[in-house]
C-alpha cells in the first residue's frame, strides 16, 4: 500500500495536470470559434465555384483538347493520396481517423491492382502511414512552420500536386482531410482531387450563357484554383476539427482526473484514518501495560 506522502504526491501531481488540461480546454475553445467561422466562411465560395465549373465543363464535355487537370491522363493505375494531419497532438482521435482513413483507401486501391504513393500535410500522420508504407511517400510538407495556416500554403501544395501530375508521376489524387460537423464529430472524408471531377451544373432558368474569353481558357485559369481552393478548405476544416477534438479531449481529461483525485483522496482519508487509529490503539495499549 502507498504511504501517505506517496499519495499526497500523486494527489498533488494529479492536480497540476487538471490545471493543464483544463487551461488547455479552454484555449482550444476560444481558437475553435475562430477557426469555425473560418471554415463555414469558405464553404460557400467552394461551392459556387463548382457550380460555375459545372456550366463550364458541360460546354467542352468529350473535346479531346480539354485541359489536362479535367480530362486526365486516359488512365487510373496511380493513384496519389493527399492526407491531411495535424501538426499537433493532444486531440483525442482526430489523426488516427485520418490515417485509418487513409489506409482503408490504399488498400481498396492496392486490392484493385493500382499502384499508390502518399503526400502527406502535417506531421503527426507521418509515422503511422510511414510504419505501412515506407516506400511509398512521395513528398511532405510541412504546415508546422506557420501559425495558421492559410491560402499561401495551400496553393503551395496545389502548384506541388498539379506539377507532379503534369509531370506524369501519377493519375488520380484524392484528398483525404477531416470535415468538422460538431465539436464531437470531426469525421474524414476522401474527395477526388485531379482530375477534377465535372460537377453537374445547376440551370435553374435554363437561361443560355455564353462566355467570353472561351471556355476552355476560362478553365485552364480555374481549374488550379479550384485545386487550390479544396486543398485550402480542408486546411480550414482540419484546423476546427483539430480544436473541437482537443476541446472535447482536454474535457474529458479533465473530468477523469476529477475523478482519480476523489479516487486518491479517498485512499488517503482511509490510510490517514488507519494510521490514526493504529497509533491510537498503541498508546491505549502502552498505558494498560503501565
Amino acid at each position: 500500500m502507498a504511504s501517505l506522502k506517496e499519495l499526497k504526491g500523486r494527489i498533488n501531481s494529479v492536480k497540476s495536470t487538471q490545471k493543464i488540461t483544463k487551461a488547455k480546454q479552454m484555449v482550444a475553445a476560444a481558437k475553435l470559434r475562430k477557426a469555425q467561422a473560418a471554415a463555414e466562411a469558405a464553404r460557400p465560395y467552394a461551392s459556387r465555384l463548382a457550380e460555375v465549373m459545372g456550366s463550364l465543363a458541360s460546354k467542352v464535355a468529350g473535346q479531346d483538347n480539354g485541359p489536362l487537370l479535367m480530362r486526365g491522363t486516359g488512365s487510373d493505375q496511380r493513384h496519389l493520396l493527399v492526407v491531411v494531419n495535424t501538426d499537433k497532438g493532444l486531440c483525442g482521435g482526430l489523426n488516427s481517423n485520418i490515417v485509418k482513413e487513409a489506409k482503408i483507401q490504399a488498400r481498396k486501391l492496392e486490392a484493385a491492382g493500382k499502384t499508390v504513393t502518399f503526400y502527406l500535410v502535417g506531421k503527426k500522420g507521418r509515422a503511422p502511414i510511414k510504419r505501412d508504407y515506407p516506400n511509398a511517400i512521395a513528398e511532405n510538407f510541412d504546415t508546422s512552420l506557420v501559425r495558421t495556416p492559410g491560402y499561401d500554403e495551400a496553393s503551395a501544395i496545389a502548384r506541388e500536386v498539379i506539377a507532379m501530375f503534369e509531370a506524369g508521376k501519377f493519375d488520380v489524387a484524392h484528398l483525404i482531410a477531416p470535415v468538422f460537423k460538431t465539436v464531437l464529430s470531426q469525421d474524414p472524408v476522401t474527395t477526388q482531387l485531379i482530375p477534377v471531377p465535372a460537377p453537374v451544373a445547376t440551370t435553374e432558368s435554363g437561361a443560355v450563357v455564353e462566355y467570353e474569353p472561351s471556355e476552355e481558357e476560362i478553365l485552364e485559369e480555374l481549374l488550379p484554383r479550384y485545386v487550390t481552393t479544396k486543398v485550402f478548405g480542408a486546411l480550414l476544416e482540419r484546423e476546427a476539427s483539430e480544436q473541437g477534438a482537443s476541446m472535447n479531449a482536454m474535457d474529458n481529461a479533465t473530468r477523469n482526473a476529477g475523478d482519480l483525485i476523489q479516487k486518491l483522496t479517498i485512499q488517503y482519508n482511509r490510510s490517514r484514518q488507519a494510521a490514526i487509529t493504529t497509533e491510537l490503539i498503541e498508546i491505549i495499549a502502552g498505558a494498560e501495560a503501565l
